[in-house]
């Protein structure tokens, strides 16, 4: 999901800044223009402004513009933007490079030029660049469908995404000059799905294609929910402006990206004092956000959830693959991986990479990777996606060198490297379980007590844990690299916390925390946090390090992973079940991957809390039959227990890699 419809943000606000001319349409193929003489040497641009603006005149000196509406097999017309090198010809011939958006394909006019398109690689080596506004955004006709379930064809005139995308594409290369046939695909986020959705069943013309930060199941584990829990700040936020309706094409305009007004930069202040999330919905959205309504109308995973599930339709791939994700991104994470796991075991014999870098969401385009929040990973990591993804292009669209990628290209954070798997997770790794022990202690050795022994603390809904120390009414980006001691020191977290490492400790893959649990109320929720602890005092820091703008990480506990789960679900996600008061009962759920390395010397910590607001909100702890419509009298204090014994261990299994000297 991307700002100007580049691949740079999420949730493009700076779309409303962008000028909307009336929009000149060609609904005839683009003519073969005659060559074009090479540009006369120019001094290198200095500065960072200067760079842009050559950027954009080099785009515009280079490429022909040309729009057109494009019609679907139901004859609803897709408004599509087409950027051609000026020199195609039939002796010079250039393949496709589409992103599919819900974002604008602004600007409209086909005098009016983009100043990028991906990283300058791809802008001078030359590809015929294709961006298009899906059914029912901006200037496409026909109804726009969040997530739109893939479909089972029984008719002519059935369409889903991955036939929208198979209709262009035989549009394009029967009416657009100076293409060799091939094309390729991606885009990051909701650019991402839609990547992923064209390539099923695809056009014989797709030989590559890139989900970047794809969704994959929006209840699951992607951008509105986290194992049913609802992302609260981020669905608030983001459908406050995305879900205003649409009836008819319209360029975009100042008013698309206007939100809520909150009055405030504090985030957690206004959500509490909004009270329960069915009078909120009223109060801002005055029953005007459609998509909004329906989050609140489906609080389980009903079919409307399940129908948007595409994990299960990933078939039928034909063209290579490479997904792309960021560890650090709050929004996609479990996409990505879970996106690599259902086209590999699906396809067989596809070819199907994954690389996962040390990225907030869409990072490894608009930023150098090198830190985030306040984890530092030594270098600059986006160059090593970007530098790979242009290989890979260039490779199964123009028959360039074979890029030759790893199955499985991650990073290893602690030891702040990429490393090279022939499989993901790596097949070496085996699996371990850390305890939870007495006095706030953490092991690989299970409990020896024979007792029911247990850690409490008083979940109170009106003063919940926050999930950051940001101020911010948009949702924290950095929040999954951020220093958990301001958590740790509330009595409503419990801490627990291995001996100094004796030798370095690798993760690599999956997570899966498994609590014994009890409360006094009969809901409730459970977050699990993985946290790399450095030792109390940082071996060389000397206090005029400061004066360089050094950092003092000793004590520092950086995020690796954090996972909330809805207890309600804990035996089915379609049909929730309330807590016995009192009764110890078993929670497990999945956490999403990690590959961290906790160094010699740093501790392994686990935190468990039940509240992380406003990124999730606040169960009642009543059970109710739909939380989004809980009253202001169903929210209650709790008291929650977390056992620990040898009859009731809890634990996080954790995936364990051998040190290379193993």
């Amino acid at each position: 999901m991307s700002a100007r419809v580049s691949l740079t943000r999420t949730y493009p606000l700076v779309l409303a800044l962008l000028a909307s001319p009336a929009c000149h349409v060609e609904e005839k193929a683009a003519p073969t223009p005659p060559p074009l003489p090479a540009p006369a040497a120019a001094p290198a641009p200095s500065s960072e402004g200067e760079q842009r603006d050559a950027r954009a005149e080099f785009i515009r000196s280079r490429y022909t513009k040309y729009e057109y509406r494009i019609p679907m097999r139901d004859g609803v017309r897709l408004f599509t933007v087409v950027y051609v090198p000026s020199d195609a010809s039939p002796s010079r011939k250039y393949p496709f490079l589409m992103m599919r958006t819900p974002y604008s394909v602004a600007p409209y006019g086909a005098d009016r030029y983009r100043g990028r398109f991906l990283t300058e690689a791809f802008e001078k080596e030359g590809f015929i660049f294709v961006h298009q506004d899906v059914r029912g955004r901006y200037m496409s006709e026909g109804e726009f469908v969040n997530v739109r379930p893939h479909l089972d064809k029984k008719g002519p005139k059935d369409i889903d995404e991955s036939t929208d995308t198979y209709d262009t594409l035989e549009w394009l290369t029967k009416n657009v000059a100076g293409n060799n046939g091939r094309a390729g695909m991606l885009g990051v986020s909701y650019p991402g799905f839609y990547s992923s959705a064209g390539a099923i069943d695809s056009h014989p013309s797709l030989k590559a294609v890139s989900p970047q930060a794809p969704i994959g199941d929006w209840f699951r584990g992607d951008d509105m929910h986290r194992h049913g829990a609802f992302n609260l700040q981020l669905a608030f936020h983001f459908f406050g402006s995305f879900d205003k309706p649409r009836p008819k094409p319209k360029e975009d305009s100042e008013d698309d990206w206007e939100g809520v007004d909150y009055g405030t930069p504090d985030a957690y202040r206004f959500f509490l004092s909004a009270g329960p999330l069915s009078e909120a919905e009223a109060k801002h959205f005055k029953g005007d956000r459609p998509f909004f309504r329906d989050i609140v109308a489906h609080p389980n995973y009903d079919a409307f959830w399940q129908a948007r599930n595409i994990l299960p339709h990933l078939r039928n791939i034909k063209a290579a693959v490479l997904v792309v994700g960021g560890f650090f991104d709050t929004e996609d994470l479990y996409g990505p991986l879970a996106t690599y796991r259902a086209i590999e075991a699906q396809n067989p014999g596809a070819k199907n990479s994954i690389v996962m870098g040390p990225w907030k969401h869409g990072g490894w385009y608009h930023t150098t990777g090198d830190k985030l929040g306040d984890a530092d990973f030594g270098f600059a990591t986006s160059p090593v996606l970007q530098d790979l993804e242009f290989a890979f292009f260039k490779h199964h669209l123009k028959d360039g060198p074979d890029p030759e990628l790893a199955e499985a290209l991650v990073f290893e954070g602690g030891a702040n490297r990429f490393r090279r798997f022939d499989a993901w997770p790596p097949r070496e790794a085996k699996k371990g379980r850390l305890y939870l022990q007495g006095s706030g202690a953490l092991s690989f050795e299970p409990p020896k007590n024979g007792e029911a022994e247990s850690d409490e603390y008083l979940s109170d809904p009106d003063k919940p844990v926050p999930y950051t120390q940001e101020m911010s009414n948009g949702w924290s980006s950095s929040y999954m690299a951020e220093d958990q001691r301001f958590a740790s020191r509330r009595p409503d977290v419990l801490e627990y916390r291995s001996e100094p490492l004796e030798r370095d400790v690798t993760l690599a893959g999956p997570l899966e925390a498994e609590l014994w649990v009890s409360t006094t109320g009969t809901d409730a929720d459970w977050v699990v946090k993985l946290i790399d602890e450095n030792p109390g005092k940082m071996p060389g820091f000397k206090k005029e390090d400061r004066w360089d703008g050094k950092k003092d990480r000793g004590g520092q506990q950086i995020l690796v992973r954090g996972e909330p789960f809805r207890g309600r679900f804990r035996e089915s996600y379609e049909t929730p079940k309330p807590f016995v008061p009192g009764e110890p009962t078993k929670v497990k759920f999945a956490v999403n991957d990690v590959f961290h390395t906790f160094k010699r010397g740093h501790r392994i910590v686990i935190q468990v809390q039940s509240t992380w607001f406003p990124f999730i909100d606040r169960n009642p702890q009543k059970f109710v039959p739909n939380i989004f419509e809980a009253k202001p009298g169903d929210y209650t204090k709790a008291t929650h227990r977390v056992y620990r014994s040898q009859a009731m261990p809890s634990a996080l299994e954790v995936t364990l890699l051998p040190a290379l000297d193993e």
